[in-house]
């Protein structure tokens, strides 16, 4: 019940879709149906070839689809480096600010008035 009130006032419009998919063998036989995918919620329709129309929703299986489900995760090393050298990155631009100010002020000669 909640998610047809939440579905109702916060669905996907599903604009922006993929082309159209349709599953082949290495052999070149299509082995499934025509379908597109919703790239803002990731479901999918099946597609008519020859009417070009978009079809009714597909219920999505964990064996087909163009990821396999076994897949290794990606590795977010990367991730976390780059957001551990934004702190690192405004502290060496703190010190480069301070060591250009501290050179264009020439420091006061003793015995000048």
């Amino acid at each position: 019940m909640i998610d047809s009130v939440a579905n109702l006032l916060f669905r996907c419009s599903h604009r922006r879709l993929t082309r159209p998919v349709t599953p082949v063998s290495r052999a070149g036989v299509p082995h499934g149906q025509t379908y597109v995918v919703c790239l803002d919620c990731g479901k999918q329709f099946s597609y008519d070839l020859q009417e070009m129309r978009v079809g009714k929703p597909l219920e999505s299986s964990q064996d087909e689809g163009v990821l396999h489900p076994a897949m290794p995760k990606p590795d977010h090393k990367l991730k976390y480096a780059l957001w551990a050298s934004v702190p690192l990155a405004f502290l060496a631009g703190a010190f480069l600010r301070n060591g250009k100010k501290a050179k264009q002020k020439p420091p006061k000669e003793p015995g000048s008035a």
